[in-house]
């Protein structure tokens, strides 16, 4: 329902989203597998509008929208403050897709599921104004044309990446398996106010100048099927929801770095590489032709934007998933120019076998194969050990000078990712106080990373290729944990690092105790204090200090200075009070001195004694060491709370939430200051919200996903 397209394609009662399917299903994405309605049709997708004799009364009896709206009005949400008989806002609920013919069944059935689900009726107007347009035909009108503008800056990136000669045709093979998830625009034309152009970079079978003929592959870097293919940008005329969207800004400065790393260093392309699956769904297979600078350059420039793409894609929908990572972690990045070394090129090339990723296998596979891939990175991690004890052996490199401070002035140096649950965000900067943990992300890491999580990932594939992918994903959350623990004092790792597993399973432990990881170097870091992690936090800290930004930071408010201390102090619970709380909630504040509403985001950091398990996440919890973050602005696409407050009741919310002790302290809490979703105010807040958001960032501004909201 973001764009006409998906609108006219209609629904389909197959889930994209099943863990437990035996063998991989056929993909049906919106601009890739299909062109026309009636291919929409052969596929299994029925219409939500009518599609038989076009007359007022045909066009909304026979309108499965129509009729879902109706049904929310003749039967609306039940008056009460929590939602709790007809309604199950679980994400793993049983699943209702009626067609047309079904319809009177469903709504006898389902009384209250009608659209908005779980929400408040639209208001009359705007129902009215909805049922006049399906009445109507529901017209929908043709996508824009480009600007002569934007037609000229496409038509110079797309010559750009496909020129004839064969670095180019590399280069852009590499670019595009980067950035497909993406939404391109061109920061110079613009205006800071709207909402840029967005494009999506698609293979195509034609050349620039010709109509785009999309190459629909389940992945990136699938056999094409032609002997040639181009890379051309594809207008993007769909309304944006935050929960995938990917802005990434086309510039001149970033132009010329992508000249100067990808078509004028000095190195040679004498054959472009297979695409066979042992081949292209391993990079440093794949691109071993692309100095090493030029790939992690290009992935550092945007780092955000590269770990973006694992955090908004489909891997990250679940709680399952998302179990491998902690509720927040730092991320820091060894600088480029520690990969340039002959010796390090080496040491890659010769570890190529070791580095095969669960994609190769492409998307049916048999759990099974996950034994091979695990003695391979442990092979990997012994190798990588040897070859740094010697190429380290007087420490030096084991210290903040070693990690990417962004060059002194990109502010993707350093990194925050929250999980909240069943979803993630990652944002640029060090947001909060010190974690638990953090990670020491090198080239190859990175790598590994996008082409297991991004590129590689297929969410139609099988159980066998879901889990493969979710398992291998615990080597590297531990690999990126034991770069950061190295620089710490050499008998302080393996307690630290055991102390972030505790309760782990027998498995685990063994690998925790063995040798897989046997890095001896002392690190580079004098420490003075009794706290050598606290110490290094302050360290890095200090090493990246010009390139933190100020956006989620509290003095970015306009609100009364003691109104942000006291805001301050939510950001500050601990233990019970924080475990009480949702994951993700949105508060608009109303100041007393302006008319326009603050927003800020709390967010919980639930602990866990590890996060290695699979399944039973909440044995791993340990909610006595929860605790929370408060940034200013909106953070995260899953809103699970909304709070409204007056500025000078400030003090009566913090004292509230900071004596949090039971679910009935909770309850009088949002009685008062929630905005829930039955409120009958609910759309008005909304609109208010998404409107503001918009309005003060309009490049990644754009909708929230109310799926997570909780019914309390």
């Amino acid at each position: 329902m973001t764009s006409p397209h998906g609108f006219e394609r209609g629904a389909h009662k197959e889930k994209v989203y099943d863990g437990g399917r035996l063998l991989a299903a056929t993909p049906n994405r919106l601009y890739l597998d299909a062109t026309s309605i009636a291919e929409w049709r052969a596929r299994g997708f029925f219409p939500v509008l009518n599609e038989r004799q076009q007359t007022p009364e045909a066009n909304l009896q026979a309108s499965l929208t129509a009729r879902m709206l109706n049904l929310k009005q003749q039967q609306p949400n039940p008056s009460s403050a929590e939602l709790k008989a007809h309604f199950d806002f679980s994400l793993n609920r049983k699943q209702q897709c009626p067609t047309i013919e079904e319809f009177d069944r469903y709504a006898q059935s389902q009384p209250y599921s009608g659209m908005p689900f779980g929400l408040p009726a639209l208001n009359t107007d705007e129902h009215q104004l909805l049922m006049d347009w399906l009445a109507l035909g529901a017209y929908m009108p043709p996508d824009p044309a480009l600007s002569a503008a934007h037609l000229a800056a496409t038509e110079a990136l797309e010559q750009w990446l496909n020129s004839d000669d064969l670095k180019t045709q590399l280069s852009a093979r590499y670019i595009y398996e980067h950035l497909f998830t993406s939404n391109l625009y061109f920061s110079a034309l613009h205006q800071a106010t709207e909402q840029p152009q967005f494009f999506r970079l698609v293979r195509s079978k034609t050349a620039p100048g010709n109509t785009i003929e999309v190459i629909a592959s389940r992945r990136p870097f699938d056999d094409p099927g032609v002997n040639r293919v181009y890379y051309r940008l594809q207008p993007i005329h769909d309304t944006l929801v935050h929960k995938t969207h990917q802005p990434y800004d086309i510039n001149q400065d970033l132009m010329q770095k992508w000249q100067s790393w990808f078509k004028d260093a000095a190195y040679q392309v004498n054959k472009l590489p297979s695409y066979a699956p042992e081949v292209a769904a391993n990079p440093l297979t794949a691109f071993v032709e692309l100095p090493i600078n030029a790939r992690y350059r290009f992935m550092l420039e945007r780092a955000e934007n590269t770990i973006m793409g694992y955090i908004k894609g489909p891997v990250c929908r679940g709680q399952v998933a998302l179990n491998v990572i902690n509720d927040r972690f730092w991320v820091y990045f060894v600088k480029p120019e520690l990969a340039e070394s002959s010796a390090v090129d080496a040491f890659y090339l010769s570890q190529q076998d070791n580095l095969r990723l669960p994609a190769e296998k492409e998307s049916s596979t048999l759990a099974l194969s996950w034994v091979g891939f695990a003695a391979r990175q442990g092979n990997y991690m012994r190798a990588r050990s040897e070859f740094m004890n010697q190429a380290l052996k007087d420490g030096v490199h084991l210290t903040p000078e070693g990690l990417w401070d962004g060059d002194g002035n990109n502010q993707n140096a350093s990194l925050t990712v929250f999980r909240h649950f069943d979803n993630a965000t990652v944002v640029k900067g060090l947001i909060g106080e010190p974690p638990k943990t953090a990670w020491v992300i090198d080239y190859v890491l990175l790598e590994r990373i996008h082409y297991l999580l991004v590129a590689g990932f297929d969410v139609y594939g099988n159980y066998g290729h879901q889990l493969m992918t979710r398992l291998y994903m615990d080597f590297l959350r531990m690999e990126g944990e034991s770069n950061f623990l190295a620089f710490l004092p050499a008998e302080l790792r393996r307690s630290e690092f055991k102390s972030w597993y505790q309760k782990s399973g027998p498995q685990l432990t063994k690998f925790i105790e063995g040798d897989i990881n046997p890095f001896h170097q002392p690190s580079g870091i004098q420490f003075v204090s009794d706290d050598p992690k606290q110490e290094l936090y302050q360290l890095f800290a200090e090493h990246l200090k010009a390139v933190q930004p100020a956006r989620y930071q509290l003095h970015d408010s306009q609100l009364a200075k003691s109104s942000n201390a006291l805001l301050a102090e939510l950001g500050k619970l601990q233990g019970k009070p924080a475990s009480l709380l949702p994951e993700l909630t949105m508060i608009m504040v109303d100041s007393t001195t302006s008319t326009t509403p603050q927003l800020f985001t709390l967010i919980r950091n639930s602990a866990h004694y590890n996060v290695s398990s699979l399944f039973n996440e909440e044995s791993n919890r340990n909610p006595e060491k929860d605790d929370t973050t408060l940034v200013s602005g909106l953070l995260g696409s899953y809103p699970d709370a909304f709070w409204r407050v007056q500025e000078s009741e400030l003090p009566r919310l913090v004292a509230q939430v900071q004596q949090l002790q039971t679910e009935a302290d909770y309850i009088k809490l949002i009685e008062h200051f929630a905005v829930r979703r039955s409120s009958a105010h609910f759309w008005a807040f909304s609109d208010e919200l998404n409107k503001r958001f918009m309005q003060q960032y309009p490049v990644d501004g754009s909708w929230l996903d109310y799926n997570r909201l909780e019914n309390r």
